[in-house]
């Protein structure tokens, strides 16, 4: 057993959560000048992003008391949040989920989390932010067993990372289906565009980094005032199988109903099962498929799928 810690160790701790519960806003009443309570944001957000979640499954991974989680959800559902389904396996179980409005106010409370995190971090320099994400870094790593460290994080783009999506593009999809150079170009041609025409309201690309390296990435792009496009959805062979692709479609789906779209469409290629699969768990729909030619293969079918917000 490790020995107890001497007094300043204590004291430095303590005075860094003191600081940081202040920094964060935890000790207003409400949270993002919101009447939700820190707790009552994350049970929001565990439902947001997870699918068939019981309550059993939220006590156990929020570490909440039984009791006081039933008077969140309760409460929830009095607001017309909260969505309930009885389990096909154990009919003492219910799964929950949010309902329309629920989900609404949950991409309220996330924009105004997103808004007052990026109102901390602009008023420093970007080698500052990197030094302070390690630091969190390192300290969830020393604080948390290594099966509770998250194994991936998601992060907006910066530069470089429009050559990274190129690059990787390229290589995989040659190694795995035989694309030529030409598809890289077609890659290049769209990461150039979202980066000359990026609007911060309606558009977002987010990156997968898993222990520093990035392992993943999807952009969400204006087609028109009321439609979105997913675009360049990618997983590294290394990677797959730890849940990014979902969370990157699920990230999608979020940001197009909070920035107002009325719907979500996607290009994609018949041979690729993997990102199917995802599009039919996040609710999107097969509206329309081509034959063509392209990228050195004489035998691809394109698809157009669509997701109604």
């Amino acid at each position: 057993m490790a020995a107890s810690p001497p007094d300043h160790r204590v004291h430095a701790v303590r005075q860094f959560n003191r600081f940081y519960t202040k920094q964060i806003g935890v000790l207003q009443e409400g949270l993002y000048q919101s009447p939700f309570s820190l707790t009552e944001v994350r049970v929001l957000y565990e439902l947001a992003h997870h699918e068939k979640l019981t309550a059993t499954d939220l006590c156990r991974e929020l570490g909440l008391d039984p009791g006081y989680l039933s008077r969140i959800l309760h409460n929830f559902e009095k607001q017309g949040f909260l969505s309930r389904s009885r389990s096909k396996t154990d009919a003492r179980q219910s799964h929950l989920s949010l309902s329309p409005q629920g989900r609404k106010t949950f991409a309220s409370l996330d924009a105004g989390s997103s808004s007052e995190t990026a109102k901390m971090l602009s008023g420093i320099d970007e080698s500052a932010q990197d030094r302070l994400i390690g630091a969190m870094r390192t300290i969830q790593g020393v604080l948390s067993p290594a099966q509770d460290t998250p194994a991936f994080t998601l992060r907006q783009h910066r530069p470089g990372d429009m050559g990274w999506v190129t690059y990787r593009h390229g290589i995989l999809y040659s190694q795995e289906y035989g694309y030529d150079e030409r598809f890289e170009a077609l890659i290049a041609e769209i990461v150039a565009a979202f980066v000359q025409n990026f609007d911060s309201e309606k558009e977002r690309c987010w990156i997968a980094e898993r222990q520093g390296e990035i392992v993943g990435f999807v952009f969400l792009v204006k087609k028109s005032s009321a439609i979105a496009k997913l675009r360049l959805l990618l997983v590294e062979p290394s990677a797959r199988g730890l849940g990014i692709g979902k969370r990157l479609v699920d990230e999608c789906v979020l940001f197009a109903r909070q920035a107002g779209y009325k719907k979500i469409t996607l290009w994609t290629q018949s041979e690729l099962n993997a990102a199917r699969h995802l599009y039919e768990l996040a609710g999107f729909k097969l509206v329309a498929q081509k034959p063509h030619q392209s990228w050195a293969r004489s035998d691809l079918i394109s698809e157009v799928w669509e997701l109604k917000l």
